[in-house]
């Protein structure tokens, strides 16, 4: 059984997987609570579990909480989507055609390590403070990595399909239509996936500067106040409605491709 389990590529049951999955939250919360209620950390720093609790049922119940999850969500999603709309085709092209990947990639493979924060000045400058300079920050943030991925994913469609396909008659846009895209929707699924929860890391940055709503908002106002409990709230809605989103993902994933099998989809 334990030659099984370390045995790389080997499959598990799916009762040991979700097992060893909830076996390392409740290790992390254990050593939280020692640290916490055993006295080793100052509640300054770090706060209880049922501190963090109280307090994410406090802002729950005064209603603030709810309206700046809707508004980060919002900011999220629209910028995500944008980058999405712009970034799918065109990573497809650029995974098809050798011209447009030669136009398109190196100014973009060199964009993505500027870190999406260093724009935030020339935002404001071009655009001010209003919502679109968040979902602009989030769109940057997310729309370079997503498009080369995209990139990489129809790149790797066999070339024998496309070649059986011009040998059956197939015109260009039918290869595109009928070959590449087809085969590359698993792949711009899960890459949709991916980068959007990274659109998530990017909330906080994104709200930071200017802004009097949201999740990121909220942290930020804490730290400023001394407020632990309130900054791991945040964080810890952020990452759950991060999971939530990457488990929609995985339901269409599995419900539009069932014929794909992928380990922990």
């Amino acid at each position: 059984m334990v030659r099984k389990i370390f045995t790389p590529k080997k499959d598990i049951s799916k009762k040991l997987y979700t097992s060893v999955g909830i076996f390392t939250f409740i290790t992390a919360l254990a050593i939280w609570s020692i640290l916490t209620y055993g006295g080793l950390v100052n509640p300054l720093f770090l706060p209880t579990p049922s501190a963090v609790v109280t307090t994410g049922i406090d802002l729950f119940a005064n209603g603030h909480l709810l309206s700046d999850i809707g508004i980060s969500f919002s900011r999220v999603l629209v910028g995500f989507l944008v980058a999405a709309a712009i970034g799918v085709p065109l990573g497809i092209l650029m995974g098809s055609l050798k011209i447009m990947q030669g136009a398109f990639e190196p100014i973009i493979g060199f964009i993505r390590y500027m870190p999406a924060s260093a724009f935030i000045p020339l935002l404001i400058l071009w655009i001010g403070l209003g919502e679109t300079q968040k979902m602009s920050v989030i769109f940057l943030g997310t729309f370079f990595q997503l498009t080369l991925m995209i990139m990489d994913v129809t790149k790797n469609v066999h070339n024998d399909l496309i070649d059986v396909s011009y040998t059956l008659g197939a015109s260009k846009i039918q290869v595109f239509t009928r070959v590449i895209l087809p085969a590359s929707l698993p792949g711009i699924v899960d890459t949709l996936r991916i980068t959007f929860g990274w659109a998530w890391t990017y909330l906080v940055v994104a709200e930071i500067v200017g802004a009097s709503s949201g999740i990121g908002y909220m942290i930020m106002q804490a730290s400023r106040f001394l407020q632990p409990d309130k900054i791991i709230v945040g964080i810890l809605i952020i990452g759950l409605l991060g999971l939530l989103t990457d488990m929609l993902f995985k339901i269409i994933y599995r419900r539009s491709f069932s014929w794909m099998r992928k380990d922990g989809m």
